[in-house]
């Protein structure tokens, strides 16, 4: 009797999950359609997209379509699109990691005078829109002969950010302070404690600061469009200042 009883409710459950997981793929496929149309069009000719458009697989297979995006317009391919995207998106990660850590792991273990006010100047920052600061920052760089160059979106970012060392103090908070001390009485310094001890314990944070960063960069439509007045600049150049006679 319940050896009958445990069978049924296992067989109940065995076909339960498996309506669910029906469910949920049939719903999945719904959701994905739209993305997976896409991409099978991009592979057919512009004739066959809307007149075989109930079908996902092309009849008449094709790379036309990425061959001729790729040639790029204005006479510049896509590689270079891609690398001024790829160069400006790699040194800002690399400049806000470096620089957030450091800011967070001075406000978040060091002790010194006006730390707090540093701390809410700080915090105060991230209430402030990017559009606020964008005819400031671009009176300010163009004053600076960085209109034209990588400049302007790179270096700021080796600056840090509000949130990016809010974020990191908060990883570094969660380190208990025993570990700092035996660093120091082993003969670590400050900057021995940061790489040594706190770095490697905080790569998590890291690494979500870097994501983060690289995808703000690479999407950074208005950055490109206020500083940048042509596609192909060979590498940061300043302005020479010329004075009239």
């Amino acid at each position: 009797m319940i050896k009958s009883i445990t069978h049924s409710f296992s067989a109940q459950r065995k076909l339960g999950t498996f309506f669910y997981h029906a469910l949920m793929i049939v719903v999945s496929f719904l959701m994905l359609y739209p993305v997976l149309w896409l991409v099978a069009s991009s592979f057919k000719p512009n004739g066959d997209i809307f007149s075989t458009a109930t079908s996902l697989f092309p009849e008449n297979f094709t790379l036309e379509h990425y061959i001729n995006g790729w040639k790029g317009f204005g006479g510049y391919t896509f590689t270079t699109f891609f690398s001024n995207s790829l160069l400006v998106a790699l040194l800002s990660a690399v400049g806000m990691m470096a620089s957030s850590a450091l800011v967070a792991f001075g406000l978040a273990r060091i002790k010194f005078k006006g730390r707090n006010i540093w701390f809410v100047l700080m915090v105060v920052t991230m209430m402030l829109p990017g559009q606020v600061m964008m005819i400031p920052r671009f009176v300010l760089f163009n004053s600076m002969g960085w209109v034209g160059t990588y400049l302007p979106m790179i270096v700021p970012s080796f600056f840090a950010s509000g949130f990016n060392i809010f974020l990191i103090m908060q990883f570094i908070r969660g380190i208990p302070r025993d570990m700092d001390e035996a660093a120091k009485i082993d003969g670590c310094s400050w900057y021995g404690v940061f790489f040594r001890i706190i770095v490697p314990m905080i790569v998590p944070s890291l690494v979500t600061v870097a994501v983060l960063t690289f995808m703000s960069s690479w999407e950074d439509f208005m950055g490109a469009l206020l500083y940048l007045n042509k596609p192909e600049i060979p590498y940061p150049t300043l302005r020479k200042q010329s004075t009239a006679l």
